[in-house]
């Protein structure tokens, strides 16, 4: 992040001062800056080996926030929106960050922990970026501020920090907050945590005392830099930082010639690059015309494409409305340099967390971009997943959207791009996808008052709204069946509780993935569902896993087959057989939650399961995608209620949020392999034994207990595979292996 040629020469005119300073102040905060800055400390190295949101990262950043609000701050964070400019090299992080963590597993296997780790850590897995939620479920649940920009948080930070109004008194964020005309911006909140964690036992109110008064903020100041650099314009200071590389525009390609910079070129050399040629990049371009790079970039056409999108971005306005930055000076094709703009609406929903820029990127930029995961992705099953098997799944979602979309959606072509097979991409257009599924899902608007019978009532009263298995219950209630088929109602009957809308989106939801049939009735996968969901004995904390988990059923994907052969980590004790069995349990555990203290993974790892949990991963973001859309569409075709401030809420209610790591099929997998190396290994003495050295193998968990709960999954997930019958591949193999296990749990 940032301009790193800028922030390296920058650093000497940094500024410091105690937060106290700040004290009553506004902080508007670019959420991935915020994020990156916890990533890049060396607390939790071995966050890319297990896949998921980090374990500890909650903990960091409710302490730091704490502070920062004991000091009298208040904190407004601003997330991106949608992709905007040009992207090149679509691939090369992702595919980067896969082969260190291949080589990082390969050092861990001939034991060498020290570096393994650290090749785990320098992996720049999970970005930023791919943890905005995260983040968005922290702060909401700690109730603090934030909101969605329509495409860049740093321009829309800019404008609250420059309007008259002053929504906020200073940025928290990259050097590329300078591009905007921002004045000075604050680099770095340097907050004495080990203070504050090592005085728990100190009252609190005294320790976060100590904590603010030896804490304090460093910035940098435009002014200052402008001065060092004998107060060059500050048009050739933007134009400076753009040539220099980062995120928004790729480095000028002759800076890197070691024959001009034998050295290394600094951000003085870039200025005095453009001075030399007057003043202008056009000027710089023109000099370097015949070099082969500027000419294959067409850098300048980049460079103003780049310099326009800067100046007029696109940000949410005092008064709601979505409008460029001067506005009045605004070209009419902005588009070609920003990309395709959302309904307000679509935006406003965006902006409240409703939902994630995802399925809206792949509409308006026209691309659907697919990036290799963190094991590297290699096998052919994981890869029949992602462009074949999910295909229709994106199709889907981006139906539903695009129905309630401008026309010039709803015929638009859309290409898919695949890190594996970068030569072939594939384009369909949504109008002949069309017409969705939108008229039948729209016939599910029941109100609170139409009630199932005495014992699902029951039931939905006691569980929580937003489960999977309250929904689907209520569907064995014959007479509700035939109550909910009900028609749009007027504005003032439109849905409005939060119950009634999250029930009605899962209703949807269910349907679209053929749960349940036109006419609401419950399908054969649908009693599937029903049957393993029933098996939890009232726990629904594993209906979301039980859902994938039947989802991998129908894609022939939950199974005990071989997929990465060359991929460490797999069973490995006992017979063919027992090497088998264990496989299919772990993998199932790997759609579970290991009961973890929010501290550093301290355990073994698997590429074996780490590639399982990206099947797992994949599947349950395009779940996501057709919920999110269920949800959308319907403020969108006005079935429920807008007038509301529950946005964050109404996303969390409803599943597939959470993102879990293979903790848990790690665990299971390794009490299980264990156990094979015993004398007995179907004795009580011996499962207790291990499930004791279970502590020490993955220390700061509850072993037991996470063997429990990964059990219990089990169970349900087998009594939908008796459900199912011969719907599911190889059936007779899950019995055999659960009276396998059962001698060994």
């Amino acid at each position: 992040m940032g301009i790193p040629v800028f922030d390296a020469w920058a650093v000497q005119f940094a500024r410091s001062m105690p937060i106290g300073f700040l004290k009553d102040s506004v902080i508007g905060v670019d959420a991935t800056y915020f994020l990156q800055n916890f990533l890049d400390l060396p607390t939790e190295p071995l966050k890319s080996a297990l896949g998921g949101w980090p374990l500890a990262l909650e903990t960091k950043i409710v302490e730091n926030v704490t502070i920062l609000k004991g000091a009298g701050i208040k904190l407004h964070f601003v997330f991106n929106g949608l992709d905007y400019g040009l992207k090149d090299e679509l691939f090369k992080t992702s595919i980067s960050a896969a082969a260190t963590n291949a080589k990082a597993f390969e050092l861990y296997e001939i034991n060498e922990p020290t570096q393994s780790a650290s090749l785990f850590s320098s992996s720049g897995i999970p970005t930023a970026s791919s943890l905005s939620d995260f983040l968005k479920m922290v702060l909401h649940k700690h109730k603090i501020d934030f909101s969605v920009a329509p495409f860049g948080a740093l321009a829309q930070l800019a404008y609250y920090e420059r309007d008259p109004i002053q929504f906020i008194d200073a940025i928290y964020g990259p050097s590329d907050v300078l591009l905007y005309g921002v004045e000075k911006y604050i680099t770095d909140f340097e907050l004495k945590t080990e203070s504050y964690e090592s005085n728990q036992d100190v009252e609190p109110l005294h320790t976060l005392s100590f904590v603010v008064m030896n804490s304090q903020f460093h910035w940098i100041d435009r002014r200052t830099c402008l001065e060092a650099l004998g107060n060059v314009a500050p048009d050739v200071f933007i134009s400076a930082c753009l040539l220099a590389g980062s995120d928004v525009l790729q480095q000028f390609p002759p800076l890197e010639n070691p024959a001009l910079y034998p050295k290394g070129f600094t951000f003085r050399d870039v200025v005095h690059m453009i001075m030399s040629y007057g003043r202008t990049v056009a000027g710089v371009c023109s000099n370097y015309q015949d070099d082969p790079e500027v000419k294959n970039l067409d850098y300048l056409d980049r460079y103003r494409r780049t310099i326009t999108g800067i100046r007029y971005h696109v940000v949410i306005t005092k008064d709601g409305n979505v409008a460029p930055l001067e506005q009045e000076r605004a070209p009419s094709d902005l588009h070609e340099c920003l990309g395709q703009r959302l309904p307000e609406e679509l935006n406003m929903y965006l902006s409240r967390g409703l939902l994630r820029p995802r399925v809206l990127n792949w509409l308006t930029s026209g691309s659907i971009v697919l990036c290799a995961p963190v094991d590297g992705g290699d096998s052919p099953e994981y890869q029949n997943l992602i462009k074949h098997q999910l295909d229709p799944w994106r199709r889907q979602a981006l139906c539903l959207l695009s129905d309630y979309s401008h026309r010039y959606y709803q015929r638009k072509d859309i290409t898919t791009k695949l890190w594996f097979d970068q030569g072939n991409e594939s384009t369909f257009n949504i109008g002949p996808l069309l017409p969705s599924p939108k008229e039948s899902l729209s016939q599910w608007h029941v109100k609170d008052d139409v009630a199932p019978g005495d014992q699902v009532v029951k039931f939905m009263q006691d569980a929580p709204f937003g489960t999977l298995f309250s929904a689907i219950q209520a569907l064995t209630d014959t007479t509700f069946v035939s109550k909910s088929i009900t028609s749009k109602p007027s504005n003032e009957e439109c849905l409005k509780s939060p119950k009634e809308i999250t029930r009605n989106v899962v209703w949807r939801f269910l349907q679209l993935r053929g749960y349940v049939n036109p006419e609401h009735q419950l399908t054969t996968w649908g009693n599937v569902l029903l049957a393993a969901l029933a098996a939890t004995n009232n726990d629904r904390s594993q209906d979301e896993a039980i859902f994938v988990a039947v989802e991998l059923l129908r894609l022939d994907l939950l199974n005990a087959d071989t997929m990465f052969p060359d991929y460490s980590g797999a069973p490995r004790a006992g017979s063919e057989i027992d090497r088998r069995n264990c496989m299919l349990v772990s993998r199932v555990a790997c759609l579970g939650k290991l009961r973890h203290q929010a501290k550093r993974w301290s355990g073994p790892l698997s590429r074996h399961l780490l590639a399982y949990h990206s099947i797992i991963s994949d599947v349950k973001e395009s779940l996501r995608d057709l919920i999110e859309m269920c949800l959308v569409t319907m403020f969108l075709a006005g079935d429920a209620d807008r007038e509301r401030h529950d946005w964050m809420n109404l996303r969390l209610n409803l599943p597939f949020y959470m993102e879990e790591s293979c903790a848990l099929g790690i665990a299971v997998k390794t009490y299980l392999d264990e156990l094979c190396n015993a004398d007995e290994p179907t004795s009580q003495k011996a499962r207790n034994e291990m499930r004791k050295k279970g502590e020490v193998w993955v220390k700061f968990s509850d072993f037991h207990g996470s063997l429990d709960d990964a059990f219990r999954l089990w169970d349900a997930v087998y009594q939908g595979v008796k459900k199912a019958g011969n719907q599911v591949k190889n059936a007779s193999m899950w019995h055999e292996v659960d009276e396998w296990l059962a001698h060994r749990r």
